[in-house]
């Protein structure tokens, strides 16, 4: 194959090529370059219903590539610093549990904190993995998980030296970055490999005095949420593997439980987009953060609202922070970060990431512009005055240390009964429930159902948020462990 640069999209490229030669289409998909779906021809335009085709020679093959996704793989793993990268058309879920997957099975101890996204334990539950919790430290005031103590993740290294890996949150949603590289040289000195949940870091790559990336910090597998914070179209993202894990095993991992059917939109937008950010990265990244500044200023001369950054920064459970994440605790202005989210929505016509019990989030990346900024810090004011109140009543943790009484697999698979929500206490949870976004499970197959955890999930189905994960859709019965008590 001929030598390419980060100038070069291959994956497109060819598409382009393709789309010169005219081909008869005897092959799937059914929508024959949407002829066959003329509504859907005229919802998506008509160059992109003709760039959704099938795998064949001149395109390449996602399960076992040798041209052009061959080499974009290559760019995209020199452009991240990795030693190799593989296109997921899965999104990060598919790409985190991949990563699990790669490292551990059924019985195998993986070291982690428990403010991790559902994905990370949809993996448990799959391979049999057994979690180890390093549990956070949580912010009084914000009432958010920080990052995990060197101290506590080097006590539950020494607690379990057979455990296979360590995983960290790299940041967490709200923008909080833990000691990458102290995490990383602990469990490598201990015979573990380190793994990145990077899913809002792709940014830390391409930008300028930003936290340090997993790859850059001697991670062994980082997951990387492309089509968050870089551009690529959504459900596609990167896992990025260093030298000490082999490429091989992890594509078979990989091709377990990826679609053989890879979509080439998502492809070539993943290839489209890397080549974005290797040569405007860092020009586009700094307006990110100036951006992100300027609102944060001005969200914090509002009174009420709290925008909070670096001056978390303690050297340890918050060793860095990501600028970028506009995360704003709004509860001294009398409102839940749900409250303020859907009044952002219902009446400004704003839409931000997420809103929970204390803090909203809004995600800024490269196609935010100044007046959208100027817009929220508008909107926010206008909020505290139109709707603000005094705070008490609001509930501000977060985060429970959960109580594990089996493994996430083994529960998950369990013969179980379902009882009406408010008989659960001291039950024993047979599945997730989670607000999404974020997306951490409030409680995961295994734990416990306590009184304090049942009054955070009444509380926050109350103030509106979005409740995922049970059987039941509307929460009203949760499904436990038959019998156990």
């Amino acid at each position: 194959m001929e030598r390419l640069g980060q100038k070069n999209a291959p994956i497109y490229e060819a598409l382009e090529r393709f789309k010169q030669m005219r081909v008869v289409p005897f092959d799937v998909p059914g929508h024959k370059r949407g002829r066959g779906n003329p509504e859907l021809a005229r919802l998506l335009g008509e160059k992109c219903v003709s760039m959704d085709v099938n795998s064949m020679k001149p395109l390449d093959n996602l399960c076992h590539p040798i041209s052009v996704i061959r080499q974009a793989e290559e760019l995209a793993a020199e452009a991240f610093g990795a030693a190799h990268a593989f296109l997921m058309v899965g999104g990060t879920t598919s790409a985190v549990q991949s990563m699990i997957l790669s490292v551990a099975k059924r019985g195998d101890k993986i070291i982690l904190p428990r403010n991790v996204h559902r994905s990370v334990m949809g993996a448990m539950v799959l391979c049999g993995a057994v979690p180890v919790y390093v549990n956070p430290e949580c912010d009084d005031r914000l009432g958010i998980p920080l990052g995990m103590k060197l101290e506590a993740v080097e006590k539950a290294i020494l607690e379990n030296p057979d455990a296979k890996a360590v995983l960290v949150n790299n940041p967490t949603y709200y923008g909080i970055c833990s000691d990458l590289r102290g995490i990383v040289a602990l469990a490598h000195s201990h015979g573990m490999l380190c793994l990145a949940d990077e899913a809002h870091g792709t940014h830390f790559y391409f930008g300028e005095g930003l936290p340090v990336s997993a790859m850059a910090a001697g991670a062994d597998l980082a997951a990387v949420s492309m089509h968050k914070s870089g551009g690529s179209l959504t459900q596609s993202s990167f896992l990025l593997i260093g030298p000490a894990v082999q490429e091989g095993h992890v594509r078979q991992i990989i091709n377990l439980t990826q679609t053989t059917s890879g979509s080439y939109l998502l492809l070539s937008s993943l290839d489209i987009s890397r080549r974005n950010l290797a040569l405007r990265g860092k020009e586009e990244f700094r307006r990110v953060v100036e951006l992100a500044q300027y609102a944060r200023r001005e969200i914090n001369s509002i009174g009420g609202y709290y925008a909070f950054a670096q001056e978390l920064c303690n050297g340890d459970s918050v060793y860095d922070f990501d600028v970028t994440k506009l995360s704003v605790n709004t509860l001294d202005v009398g409102l839940a970060g749900i409250e303020v989210y859907d009044l952002l929505r219902d009446e400004y016509d704003i839409q931000i990431e997420f809103g929970d019990l204390g803090n909203i989030l809004a995600y800024l990346s490269i196609g935010g512009r100044p007046q959208e900024g100027e817009r929220l810090v508008s909107a926010l004011a206008e909020i505290r005055r139109r709707f603000g109140r005094s705070r008490s009543n609001l509930m501000e943790q977060e985060y429970i240390d959960p109580e594990v009484a089996a493994s996430p697999q083994e529960a998950f698979y369990a013969e179980k009964e379902s009882l009406p929500i408010e008989d659960t206490v001291g039950r024993v949870c047979s599945e997730f429930v989670m607000c999404y976004p974020p997306g951490i499970p409030i409680l995961a197959p295994g734990e416990r159902i306590t009184r304090q955890i049942l009054d955070y999930i009444l509380y926050a189905k109350e103030k509106g948020c979005s409740l995922t994960g049970p059987e039941d859709p509307d929460i009203l019965r949760l499904n436990v462990l038959k019998g156990e008590r």
